[in-house]
């Protein structure tokens, strides 16, 4: 049986400084450097064939902590910028809260959780899945209905995008879903690469 754990980096420092982040390279705080060895502590016991992840250290750093974590450092391991963080665009690097009194609540939730909606100068969640989909299906699908056990270290929209389509949600259930910081979510599929069931760990 094929087992893919899905893992959200530990809190970036942007994350603690509630910024939007994208595609700006910003690096774990100190509570996210925790959160991965956490998501270590609880990955023990996984043998990994193979690890996914973006080319963002936050995401990076994340794999680092946990396979060193779990004895397995040198796993093969693939980065490609399909796994990215949406692109914020014109919100990058500003705070939240202050561009919610800005724009209002209702607005930036859109920007945030929508389907099909860009924030100004960015990308929607749907432009976070045309290129973190396709990447799933020819990179790391193959290796699933072969058996193995994969993880990917991406971001809270790259993998709500993948969770999206693992889950088949619609365009409403997305706009509920929050995948949380350093949690590893664990799916496990028959040998055609159907889900058979998915739980955080």
């Amino acid at each position: 049986m094929a087992r893919l754990v899905l893992l959200r980096h530990g809190e970036s420092q942007w994350n603690l400084e509630n910024r939007f982040t994208g595609w700006v390279d910003v690096p774990l705080s100190p509570k996210g450097i925790e959160e991965a060895k956490q998501a270590g502590e609880k990955l023990r016991g996984f043998t990994f064939d193979r690890a996914f992840t973006s080319v963002l250290s936050r995401a990076n750093e994340t794999l680092r902590i946990v396979l060193e974590a779990i004895g397995q450092p040198t796993i093969p391991i693939e980065k490609d910028k399909a796994l990215n963080e949406r692109m914020y665009g014109d919100l990058q690097g500003l705070n939240k809260a202050e561009t919610a009194k800005k724009y209002g609540d209702a607005q930036v939730k859109i920007w945030r959780r929508s389907y099909d909606v860009k924030p100004p100068g960015g990308e929607s969640l749907q432009d976070t899945a045309q290129r973190a989909l396709p990447y799933y299906e020819k990179m790391i699908k193959p290796y699933l209905v072969k058996g193995e056990t994969i993880i990917i270290a991406a971001h809270g929209n790259s993998l709500r995008a993948l969770v999206m389509e693992l889950d088949q949600l619609s365009k409403e259930e997305v706009l509920e879903l929050n995948i949380p910081t350093g949690a590893p979510l664990l799916y496990e599929f028959d040998d055609s690469g159907k889900v058979l069931s998915h739980r955080y760990l």
